[in-house]
């Protein structure tokens, strides 16, 4: 193993910030970005070695490879942590603009649901990806959530409670329970893990991860994070009356007055769902 990438396996596992996921996917990009400074030349590199003119490279490369703007991001991200972990934060811009990086696009401009029907969950032969599957769907849980799930800690009768550890930032969040095929999906996961979780006893998470990516692969199942778009769209419309405009219902400007409030809540209330802090983000789903 070259010196920076050992390097940087070991200040990752010195500083585990964040969920179990966040810190798989911290060393993974941070092991990529090793080799691609490997690969244009940059050699002999440790974690100290770290300078503006390997930041500029990295990002000029980035774009040449058509990268999305919210992956670059992500990848500045670890960049940062890197350099804030070796005490070399000057070398990195506070500001994304300095480098050109745009900002996300926070509005669809299409619908990003995906429905995962039933003939389609038989198709998965693994009990648990299965399950995790009916969550994600039922509840707009996101993959991590949904594996790390608890029926016995979570269901609290009119509602699921997640816990800040399942979550993406940390927070814990209530998912309200409105529907009987909800009820239904709770059931079935209390009989298959009952006092347990969605983890078999003997795996870790990053096992059943795994698992979970290689049985929905082999069943055709993709761009799952779609479920989330799908449950957000139903919600929208039993809280409204009317489709979201990214499943080709009115937009905004077009909604009267008391139909723009029913919508402001309508999009608080699921933005909470899913575990956003700003209304802003529900646009991702939802569409403007």
């Amino acid at each position: 193993m070259r010196d920076l990438n050992y390097q940087l396996k070991q200040l990752c596992k010195r500083n585990r910030d964040g969920s179990y996921s966040t810190q798989a996917n911290r060393a993974r990009i941070l092991n990529q970005i090793a080799n691609q400074l490997q690969e244009m030349g940059y050699r002999r590199m440790t974690t100290r070695s770290l300078k503006p003119k390997h930041v500029d490279a990295l990002v000029k490369r980035w774009f040449s490879e058509g990268m999305a703007a919210g992956t670059i991001k992500n990848r500045m991200n670890c960049l940062r942590w890197w350099a804030a972990k070796v005490d070399r934060r000057n070398v990195i811009a506070r500001s994304n603009e300095f480098y050109g990086i745009p900002d996300r696009q926070f509005v669809s401009q299409h619908s990003k649901a995906v429905v995962v029907g039933n003939d389609a969950l038989t198709s998965v032969k693994d009990e648990h990806v299965r399950m995790t599957l009916e969550l994600q769907r039922a509840f707009g849980l996101r993959r991590e959530e949904a594996i790390k799930f608890i029926p016995a800690y979570a269901d609290q009768g009119d509602h699921v409670r997640l816990k800040a550890t399942w979550t993406k930032g940390g927070k814990m969040r209530i998912v309200p329970v409105l529907t009987q095929e909800q009820r239904a999906v709770l059931n079935r996961a209390h009989r298959l893990v009952g006092s347990g979780s969605l983890i078999p006893p003997q795996k870790t998470y990053i096992q059943q991860l795994r698992t979970y990516e290689r049985h929905t692969t082999q069943a055709g199942l993709s761009k799952l994070h779609g479920l989330r778009h799908a449950y957000a769209q139903s919600r929208y419309q039993a809280l409204t009356g009317w489709a979201c405009p990214a499943a080709g219902g009115p937009v905004a400007n077009s909604l009267s007055t008391e139909q723009r409030q029913q919508d402001h809540q309508a999009r608080l209330t699921i933005s909470r769902e899913l575990g956003h802090a700003r209304e802003q983000i529900s646009a991702v789903y939802l569409g403007r």
